[in-house]
């Protein structure tokens, strides 16, 4: 297994970056996205659940030049599936479980695949602006999160 994060520092160095439009863009990956997620949810849950984390990602897109448009930058579905996805994930640890560890396992996981919502919508439907604008409910199977 590959391991991405070899400390909750690194996390928490992403978390802190998204949240103060830190971070820099190249770090904003794949497994960034779920860094940042699985830190939100365990350090700022609040945010999470007023639905806040649209606004975050928004604003730091815009630090970082990237338009939120139809045809970029902030993305609903694929937000809200990660996010419930994430939160799946930090729900099989223990609450002290270091979040590094957490991270590598939903990594190693078929979330680990930047194409993992491709199971569950058509490429029509997931990058369509409406799923783009709000969610989007699966169209091939349904999100097991």
């Amino acid at each position: 297994m590959t391991a991405f994060f070899s400390s909750d520092d690194e996390i928490d160095r992403i978390g802190i970056g998204l949240l103060d439009r830190s971070l820099p863009k190249p770090e904003w990956t794949h497994a960034g996205h779920f860094a940042a997620a699985l830190w939100l949810l365990r350090h700022k849950p609040h945010l999470v659940e007023c639905g806040g984390i649209g606004a975050i990602i928004r604003a730091y897109n815009e630090a970082t030049g990237t338009a939120n448009t139809d045809n970029s930058g902030y993305h609903e579905t694929i937000t809200m599936a990660s996010m419930r996805a994430a939160a799946a994930f930090l729900a099989t640890h223990g609450e002290d479980a270091p979040l590094h560890l957490i991270a590598n396992d939903l990594l190693a996981s078929a979330c680990g695949d930047p194409n993992w919502l491709l199971d569950y919508w058509s490429r029509c439907a997931l990058f369509s602006a409406a799923a783009r604008r709000e969610w989007l409910e699966p169209d091939v199977a349904p999100l097991p999160y």
